[in-house]
């Protein structure tokens, strides 16, 4: 059965659809920090944060450190952390991993929300201090998380697929350009060998020249208009017909195998590539709880 994203309570999005999905919605902020939660969603949870780091804060504070101030660039791929000037990115939050956003209603300035880190796989609750746009941010990252649900169902996680191709042919490619470079020694190689045998038989080859349009290994190369000349033998017999090449060769002539791209297998991929798939299922499974208003996943009328 279909499944859709709604919502329970009523909310009144702040941005246009294409803003977030084509662009991004910036928002500056103090960033008070990070901390490692023991759940993914809850009240009680991010208070204890945001009072941990809070105090965190008063400390450094009293000895002259100021809160850093960041830009958060909010779109359907996630909620980019970056240093305001240089743009340099501090932490790069993926949607389908935020399970938690909220805004203090004892302290309007107060925002964050909970992501499951990509590495250690645990809960960090991520805290802001914003003046003017706490309540606004929070609405933008549920607005977010809607729309790359819903684009996410569309696709059917063809996306995914799509970049998971990609990158097995990205990979294939790296591969071919090693072997490239290891043939290309191996036939400087050979041509150096070619001149000093030719210059320490210079004398004796000079007495029978070569023809002039055989390559580096004296064979004459084959052109497939040119038909084979056939030549008798001593007895004035003619020679066995040479074997056609069997079209199940798979090495060439340095023993390589030829590439196709159109025959990857799936163990090429990464592992973690093999994975995403599933990874952003199970994410956007558990849905995204928005100031107390929980984002499930409900099942659509059947007629849809």
């Amino acid at each position: 059965m279909n499944r859709a994203f709604s919502r329970k309570k009523d909310k009144t999005w702040m941005h246009t659809p294409e803003a977030l999905s084509k662009h991004y919605i910036p928002y500056n902020a103090k960033f008070l920090g990070s901390t490692e939660v023991e759940q993914p969603k809850g009240t009680e949870v991010v208070r204890d944060a945001v009072r941990k780091l809070k105090f965190a804060r008063h400390i450094k504070k009293s000895e002259g450190q100021k809160t850093p101030k960041v830009e958060l660039q909010i779109s359907i791929y996630g909620v980019k952390i970056l240093e305001p000037k240089t743009k340099e990115v501090q932490h790069n939050c993926q949607l389908h991993r935020i399970s938690f956003c909220a805004d203090d209603k004892t302290d309007k300035r107060i925002f964050t929300f909970i992501c499951k880190d990509s590495e250690s796989n645990k809960h960090l609750c991520y805290v802001f201090d914003s003046e003017k746009c706490a309540e606004e941010i929070t609405l933008t990252i549920g607005q977010a998380f809607d729309l790359a649900y819903r684009k996410f169902l569309e696709s059917g996680g063809k996306d995914v697929e799509t970049r998971k191709q990609i990158a097995g042919l990205q990979k294939r490619i790296q591969e071919l350009e090693t072997e490239n470079i290891e043939l290309r020694n191996k036939v400087q190689d050979l041509e150096n060998q070619l001149r000093i045998t030719q210059i320490s038989t210079s004398p004796a080859s000079s007495m029978t020249p070569k023809s002039p349009s055989t390559d580096i290994f004296d064979m004459v190369p084959f052109s497939p208009i040119t038909p084979q000349l056939s030549t008798p033998t001593r007895n004035g017999t003619q020679p066995p017909p040479v074997p056609s090449r069997s079209t199940e060769i798979k090495r060439d002539l340095f023993g390589a195998e030829p590439f196709d791209p159109f025959n990857c297998g799936a163990g090429d991929f990464p592992p973690d590539i093999q994975s995403k798939l599933d990874e952003m299922q199970e994410g956007f499974k558990m849905g995204l709880t928005l100031e107390g208003t929980v984002f499930c996943l409900d099942p659509l009328d059947s007629r849809c």
